[in-house]
């Protein structure tokens, strides 16, 4: 597809957006997918080239995380295999399986995410008990989440921040951090999957890809410099309007 001069501006600053959104508080797939559904995208093929442009700013927040010393290997291991399986399969799946009943199912658990943040002011300010074994916690969430970030995934960073702080004790920090492991091997999965299959559109991708490099770079650098209050309200913020944009999709649209 080739698209007006003005168009691929568009698909720049988009990712610009988005990375620095997305590494802050994840999100950032609602505003990068309607933009490239705006453009006359087919929906496939905007899944795909989105992949690829996500990919490079889950990758720039996670290398600036790690470098910044938020990331341990061993803590983040058995998370990264286990969301390496679910997204194969989750990508996978959506080969074969109507994700219709997801879209119309995923506004009402954010809803619960939503209510949950907003009734414990105190969370994830600092790390505490965690409710699950590492290994138990992973075996779940990495299968589930990455299945479900392969399959459908909007709201995919949101689940995983709130569950590493809810149910493994994480800080807001901490959990932000990880999130974004997880988040480009989902990616990495998913991205490898709609690269065989031919519907990526690699000039937009790569162009949205510098955008987002620059935005989670500087989104990233915000998670690890401000306090956990701003995280919390960015957070809570990029949950109600992800809430928005997908009940209005899976119900009104």
């Amino acid at each position: 597809m080739e698209f007006e001069f003005y168009y691929y501006l568009i698909f720049l600053a988009t990712g610009v957006i988005a990375g620095f959104i997305d590494s802050i508080a994840g999100g950032g797939g609602i505003i990068t997918i309607p933009v490239l559904l705006a453009s006359g995208m087919p929906p496939h093929i905007a899944l795909a080239t989105n992949k690829l442009q996500g990919t490079f700013g889950s990758g720039m927040a996670s290398f600036n995380f790690i470098r910044k010393g938020f990331i341990h290997w061993r803590e983040v291991a058995i998370g990264v295999w286990y969301t390496f399986i679910g997204a194969a399969l989750g990508t996978y799946a959506i080969l074969l399986l109507d994700a219709s009943v997801l879209a119309k199912t995923i506004p009402l658990m954010l809803v619960a995410i939503f209510v949950y943040t907003l009734l414990s002011p105190k969370m994830g300010e600092s790390d505490r008990h965690a409710y699950l074994g590492q290994h138990l916690f992973f075996l779940i969430f990495g299968l589930g989440i990455g299945f479900y970030d392969g399959f459908f995934g909007p709201g995919t960073g949101t689940f995983w921040t709130i569950a590493l702080v809810a149910l493994l004790g994480l800080n807001l920090k901490k959990a932000t951090a990880q999130t974004k492991v997880m988040n480009f091997t989902s990616n990495v999965v998913s991205l490898a999957v709609f690269l065989y299959s031919g519907n990526v559109l690699l000039l937009v991708g790569l162009l949205m890809g510098m955008g987002q490099l620059i935005g989670a770079y500087v989104g990233s650098n915000m998670v690890i410099h401000k306090e956990v209050k701003f995280i919390r309200l960015f957070f809570l913020t990029m949950v109600a309007l992800t809430l928005i944009k997908l009940i209005y999709g899976s119900y009104f649209s």
